[in-house]
């Protein structure tokens, strides 16, 4: 439908458009709507966005504002006449009963505000307005029709009026019921809305499949979703496991066709209702708002915890509750004029990748580090990107000068999702790992099993800088006010060779340094003195032994009374610990056997670094006679009357050991409030106990 050299100048002139939007005239609009329907295609349709969601509603804002200012110059196909289309001509096209329309978007409270506004305007209503706030599902739409409380038929949302029938894939989706019990509200035939999507750890577990098959990965759960809808057997759609979020009564009729939806007067009694007969909906997540002060409070909040929900979100839905102020105020072509979303800050934004940074770390992987141009994710400036290892650049063909598609997973680890090799150029050229090391230039070896190109030389320079940021670090020896930039000053100035010379430190040359000064280096030596005390499981995972973590290393100095007895123990004492394997343990028997390391540590404990067990090492022990001894507990969602930490150390003293996951080795779940996956997982294993916050307590204060 759009070539190649189509779609580079699709995305120059939107670059030009974004950049300065108040210089697009009138004479540009043609333009703009080529342009805001080639992104629909490739975001509905395709399912391959080249954009973020925040620089299309950028777009689609400048067409709104200059069709606003000439209303002569509106054309019955500009995208603000109607809604993206997923059409696709694989299935048969049915008609919705009722159009499904976007949303307007908001981004701050100020928007909200002015949606109110425009609520009272239209309503009259001078009074409270109550609004249902949801979470805007990050999936793929879908509507639903029942008649006689059968399903008989699931669509896609199409053009808004028109959609794809995939009845037989969405009779595969388990939450979505066969059989509802509409007629207890004399309903014949109703129409609902709905969301589906894919859980973000099974997603996870999707894209290790496709990896070890040799299949391309997918970007994001909602294109997996969407492209578990359109499966041509229902059989590989059942594989995705999708759920479906009902969000929405859109039509209703009784015997006579009449209309039902009057059965109903708040938009939040709906929802109740169709999770009394058996569908899937928001009402967890979800909030009934008195003010509009009040929803900006909650959308605000959501977005804090984002990342706790299953399910991608990316952002809120405001709906007026009243379902009479909902007809008093309409619809336009567009969207509903009762209902705003409330966008949360882009995870994805695409950017140019400028170069390309090879750094060595303190086992000696390399490590290439895209630098692109700065991007806004999540609230955060962008700049550089880990691109992890060189079979990573080539299953994703990565290139110098690619535009490519950017998340911020987690709202914490930029990720590059994708290239856009359909917007390259000659400049465009391919990435080289390097040889040799890029710090000692010892040529780089790779090992059988290994994704990474490894520098062999433990006495590269940039190796010995990395293993002592490591040491230093919260979750080793916790060294404070000794970061990477100390460890760098130090190392040029010959301070620093290895672990033991930061116990011999000229604190009296520091205090000299620029930016340091007397109190600076005093501090810097009493957190040096407190590290000596430290545990020695810190000590252990300080060490940068090769795939030696913080859990392995408290598993074996909860074995161990000191640790140069390490030099004696043999494979199978290792082995023998549950979680630790042959390879970790010969890592750890090839670190003991090298005199040089030995001597580092008699060196580090004549400084008076601790090298003998202490309680903290020791696993806490259960009481045996405790109410819940034997049995192991898990705690989600959030806890109104006191921290998880708290309530973990409860259930400890009551003989309960805390685990991390639902399995068949769980015995109680205690729920908080919005409990979420971990609840409906325990509920469907069918052997777990379940509790609340009170029923927890109560058990414990009774015992």
């Amino acid at each position: 439908m759009y070539d190649a050299s189509t779609q580079k100048e699709f995305i120059r002139t939107g670059n030009a458009f974004l950049q300065h939007p108040d210089q697009v005239t009138t004479e540009q609009l043609p333009v703009l709507r080529k342009l805001l329907r080639y992104h629909e295609w490739k975001y509905y349709a395709k399912d391959d966005p080249v954009i973020s969601d925040y620089d299309y509603d950028r777009l689609y804002k400048i067409l709104e504002r200059l069709e606003a200012a000439h209303p002569e110059l509106i054309t019955p196909d500009s995208p603000t006449q109607r809604v993206g289309s997923d059409l696709s001509s694989d299935f048969q096209t049915v008609t919705h009963l009722s159009p499904m329309l976007s949303l307007e978007n908001s981004y701050n409270a100020e928007d909200l505000n002015d949606f109110e506004k425009q609520v009272r305007k239209l309503t009259g209503e001078e009074g409270p307005i109550t609004y249902v706030v949801e979470p805007k599902f990050d999936g793929s739409s879908v509507a639903l029709i029942y008649e006689n409380n059968i399903l008989v038929r699931g669509a896609t949302r199409g053009n808004g009026h028109q959609g794809d029938d995939i009845t037989p894939n969405i009779k595969t989706i388990p939450t979505i019921p066969l059989f509802a019990d509409f007629s207890e509200r004399g309903i014949h035939r109703v129409e609902l809305r709905g969301e589906a999507l894919i859980r973000k750890d099974y997603f996870e577990t999707i894209n290790k499949q496709r990896a070890k098959a040799g299949l391309p990965l997918f970007a994001n759960p909602r294109n997996a979703a969407a492209g578990g809808l359109r499966m041509k057997d229902p059989k590989e759609a059942a594989q995705r496991k999708l759920d479906t979020f009902v969000y929405q009564m859109t039509f209703a009729e009784d015997d006579n066709g009449q209309d039902a939806t009057n059965k109903f007067e708040f938009h939040s009694e709906i929802l109740q209702y169709l999770n009394k007969i058996g569908f899937l909906v928001p009402h967890n997540l979800s909030k009934v708002c008195r003010t509009i002060e009040e929803v900006s409070d909650f959308c605000q909040q959501s977005e804090q915890k984002r990342e706790e929900y299953p399910y991608e979100i990316d952002g809120m839905v405001i709906k007026v509750d009243s379902l009479e102020l909902q007809k008093k105020c309409g619809l336009t072509s567009h969207h509903p004029r009762w209902a705003m979303a409330y966008k949360f800050k882009a995870k994805q934004a695409t950017s140019v990748l400028l170069d390309v940074i090879f750094q060595v770390g303190k086992v000696g992987a390399i490590t290439p580090v895209a630098k692109i141009k700065p991007v806004e994710l999540a609230g955060v400036t962008v700049s550089s990107v880990s691109l992890h290892n060189e079979e990573f650049i080539r299953s994703k063909d990565i290139r110098i000068g690619d535009q490519i598609v950017v998340e911020r997973a987690g709202d914490v680890i930029p990720y590059i999702v994708k290239s856009l090799p359909e917007l390259r150029d000659k400049s465009v050229h391919p990435i080289v790992f390097p040889t040799v090391c890029p710090s000692c230039h010892t040529p780089l070896v790779k090992e059988e099993g290994e994704a990474a190109w490894r520098c062999p030389n433990y006495h590269c320079p940039e190796q010995i800088i990395q293993r002592m940021i490591h040491f230093v670090s919260k979750n080793a020896m916790n060294i404070d006010g000794m970061g990477e930039s100390q460890i760098r000053k130090f190392y040029g100035l010959g301070w620093l060779h290895n672990f033991d010379d930061i116990y011999r430190l000229p604190f009296d040359k520091i205090q000299k340094l620029e930016g340091f000064g007397q109190r600076s280096a005093d501090n810097l030596k009493k957190a040096i003195l407190a590290s000596k005390n430290n545990p020695i499981h810190r000590l252990l995972y300080g060490l940068s032994i090769h795939h030696l973590g913080r859990k392995a290393s408290k598993l074996i100095a909860a074995q161990v009374k000191y640790v140069l007895d390490l030099k004696d123990w043999t494979i199978e004492q290792y082995t023998n610990i549950k979680e630790i394997g042959p390879i970790l343990a010969e890592n750890i028997i090839d670190f003991f056997k090298k005199p040089e390391n030995i001597e580092l540590l008699k060196s580090l404990e004549s400084y008076g670094v601790n090298l003998h067990q202490t309680a903290e090492d020791l696993p806490v022990e259960l009481p045996t006679d405790g109410p819940l001894s034997g049995k192991t507990i898990l705690f989600t969602g959030t806890l109104m009357q006191m921290k998880r930490k708290e309530a973990q150390a409860l259930a400890e003293k009551a003989g309960a050991k805390n685990i991390s996951a639902v399995s068949k080795n769980l015995n109680i779940l205690v729920a908080g409030e919005k409990a979420g996956s971990k609840l409906k997982k325990a509920k469907a294993l069918g052997t777990v106990e379940i509790l609340n916050e009170q029923e927890f307590l109560d058990l414990i204060e009774k015992a």
